[in-house]
């Protein structure tokens, strides 16, 4: 009965299983991976390229790490005071998220970095001599005066222009996820006797959050691409590595296939790990 089921049907294959129906983009990736793998292995320029390009991808973790830490909490923030009955509390955050979303992510950090810094440095150098007029000797203040535009590398500036960039759009994510639940949990906590605050952190943002995580997963995917514009900064990350590769060696093909196949690799798990918890959550709800 199987081999004529088999027969019938060609599309079968012994246990059952449809040639149709696999994922052949994967076998595209899987076989495109070895090959990129056995290169590294076996060609000098490959395996050299691959080493120097590595240094690149812990800068690149690190800076998406931090920055998108920054944007969670200030997403966070914005969020609730997107969804704040305070008309000052709205209106910033609104203006906030408004503005930051309609300029590009690389104009972001170029005004940042080599505009808005200096200006901060100056007001961080004013309050620590206006502290040393009031308090002489005071080492806080002292620190202060010293501050320089040294103080702050090109990679802090790219996390904090990358975390403020990608907070406006994490505060959507947190704003959207609070909004779907519906207003009979607020109403009802309220009546229990909680203040909004508490019906807030006890009661929506646990449900909120929960919701919005495979989203806030996928934003971090976006982010540690988005990691790449560090390089306007010449911050040694993994674009800019593989740029300064390409310029020393003239291994154009070798510098861009090992930096693409990094970059592939890391998103790949990490979407990996977005589609395992929104699976997870689809199981548990």
């Amino acid at each position: 009965m199987e081999s004529s089921t088999s027969l019938s049907n060609p599309s079968l294959i012994p246990g059952g299983w449809k040639i149709s129906k696999w994922p052949w983009w994967v076998v595209v990736l899987i076989l495109v991976g070895l090959g990129v793998v056995y290169l590294i292995l076996a060609s000098p320029n490959y395996n050299a390229s691959f080493l120097y390009l590595l240094q690149g991808v812990y800068t690149t973790l690190r800076i998406t790490v931090f920055s998108y830490l920054i944007a969670t909490i200030i997403g966070l923030l914005a969020g609730l005071a997107r969804v704040s009955k305070n008309v000052v509390l709205f209106n910033i955050s609104t203006l906030y998220v408004e503005v930051i979303r309609g300029i590009p992510l690389v104009v972001l950090l170029l005004y940042i970095a080599f505009a808005l810094f200096p200006i901060f440095v100056d007001m961080v150098k004013g309050l620590g001599g206006w502290g040393l007029g009031v308090i002489p000797g005071s080492g806080f203040f002292l620190a202060l005066s010293n501050f320089s535009i040294r103080s702050v590398s090109m990679e802090g500036r790219a996390i904090i222009a990358l975390g403020f960039g990608y907070g406006a759009y994490e505060a959507e994510v947190f704003r959207a996820g609070i909004q779907s639940i519906g207003k009979g949990q607020t109403e009802a906590a309220r009546s229990l006797g909680m203040t909004y605050m508490q019906a807030m952190r006890f009661i929506i943002l646990p449900q909120a959050i929960r919701r919005v995580l495979p989203p806030l997963g996928n934003d971090f995917i976006a982010c540690l691409k988005d990691s790449s514009l560090a390089t306007v900064l010449a911050v040694n990350e993994l674009t800019q590595l593989g740029r300064m590769l390409r310029a020393s060696t003239f291994r154009v093909l070798e510098a861009f296939n090992i930096m693409a196949f990094l970059y592939l690799s890391m998103t790949l798990l990490l979407s990996g790990a977005v589609h395992w918890l929104e699976r997870k959550m689809k199981i548990e709800e």
